[in-house]
């Protein structure tokens, strides 16, 4: 096997042991594939983030929501955040208790929220309409309910999750209506929370919406705790050295405003984060299969498997994701090239990577997308009736196992009901 570009896999030693050209031939591309030291490193620094005692990580499952991911995450002291029945569902199966898991919902119907609230877990709304409903169907129960702190941060429009263009939250000033509500239902607001964005690659803007949020807390005695969000980014331009997220300097100015801020509430509530991709991010490489390369009037494309059916980032947020080149033949690239990497799918927004110098790829080369372990397998579909793809971990000690089977094609009509021969009723 030849490494043609493989800066970062060798760096982190992703691999271990093992052939990334072997693995997609013995799995099939497009194969996700993860890798266990990194993923719970991931967690250990967040855990780490701060020095204020009663600090909790809660992990996103819409990141990735893989039962064995979960397993690890629960096993690294984490606990978890959920944005459907289906996330609750799948970390109760993981070993998450419902008091390890935060329900965070946004425009859901009675059955979805009663679901929650019938498994014992703890629900925030983002609305006083939802406050209104939580009432209805739990009087007297415990709730949080999410905050917009004025200030949104992400590395695109779709993603920032605050301030005075989103759906998310309820505006500060209306904390006296939230209060109404809650003596109205005779509620106990146990918990407040926000979120900013994602991908925040400087922690001002988070710092600041903190600030924001804890006043908005100092208005509800008795809080048990309170979820500055997360959104914390990680360098997909790690090819070319973009420097990674701060952790030491933001866990820092953290510390000095919980404390700052205990001190003056008169207790020490717990605070949560909620980290989203920084922890599943990094974990992953998306292994595909180069199948064609052309050109089109002076313009070189190379072909692969992976479709945005596999990796909607590309076509939905314009996101990078850097790409190396492995190779299973002895044959050498002699040059340099500008391409343009695309999928199989039949849209023209089908495109991983546009303009990118790579080295000279050739038919049957495998290529890894870095950096795909958020937003990637959990946003799959079967569009175009493709099949989603598999995925597989690579253990500590280097063994792999598969830990979710491809698609196939009897799975395309599983919930498919055929019409009746019409010729039978003639």
């Amino acid at each position: 096997m030849q490494k043609i570009a493989a800066k970062v896999t060798d760096q982190l030693g992703f691999f271990e042991t093992n052939d990334p050209t072997r693995l997609a031939e013995e799995y099939g591309t497009p194969l996700y594939v993860y890798n266990e030291r990194i993923l719970r490193q991931k967690c250990r620094e967040l855990k780490g983030l701060v020095k204020y005692p009663n600090f909790v990580v809660d992990y996103s499952a819409k990141a990735n929501s893989n039962l064995a991911f979960l397993q690890i995450v629960h096993s690294e002291g984490l606990e978890v955040d959920a944005m459907s029945p289906g996330e609750i569902y799948l970390e109760l199966m993981a070993g998450f208790a419902p008091r390890q898991i935060f329900y965070i919902c946004n425009n859901v119907s009675e059955e979805e929220m009663k679901y929650a609230i019938d498994k014992g877990v703890i629900t925030s709304v983002d609305s006083l309409s939802q406050l209104e409903q939580y009432g209805r169907l739990n009087p007297g129960g415990e709730v949080a309910v999410r905050f917009n702190p004025g200030v949104g941060a992400g590395h695109h429009e779709k993603v920032v999750t605050a301030g005075k263009k989103t759906k998310f939250a309820v505006d500060a000033e209306l904390v006296p209506q939230v209060k109404e509500i809650l003596a109205k239902y005779d509620l106990k607001l146990i918990g407040i929370n926000q979120h900013i964005g994602s991908l925040f690659m400087d922690g001002k803007a988070f710092t600041q919406s903190v600030a924001s949020l804890l006043e908005i807390a100092k208005q509800f005695p008795g809080l048990e705790f309170i979820d500055m969000g997360g959104g914390f980014g990680i360098p997909y331009h790690k090819q070319t050295d973009e420097p990674p997220l701060d952790l030491a300097d933001l866990g820092h100015h953290l510390d000095e405003t919980l404390a700052a801020f205990a001190k003056e509430y008169g207790r020490e509530v717990t605070f949560r984060i909620e980290p989203g991709r920084y922890i599943s991010a990094e974990c992953s490489v998306l292994l595909g299969t180069v199948h064609a390369v052309k050109e089109n009037h002076g313009k070189k494309f190379i072909g692969t498997d992976i479709g945005f059916n596999v990796l909607q980032r590309p076509i939905m947020y314009d996101s990078f994701h850097g790409i190396e080149v492995f190779r299973s033949s002895d044959k050498k690239s002699t040059k340099e090239e500008t391409v343009t990497v695309v999928g199989n799918i039949c849209e023209s927004g089908d495109i991983l990577a546009k303009d990118r110098v790579l080295p000279e790829i050739f038919e049957g080369d495998t290529l890894a997308v870095l950096d795909a372990g958020a937003y990637g397998q959990v946003m799959s579909s079967n569009y175009n009736s493709r099949l989603r793809p598999a995925e597989i971990l690579i253990r500590e000690n280097g063994s792999v196992q598969l830990i979710r089977s491809r698609d196939t094609l009897d799975d395309l009509m599983r919930h498919q009901i055929p019409l009746e021969d019409e010729s039978s009723n003639l």
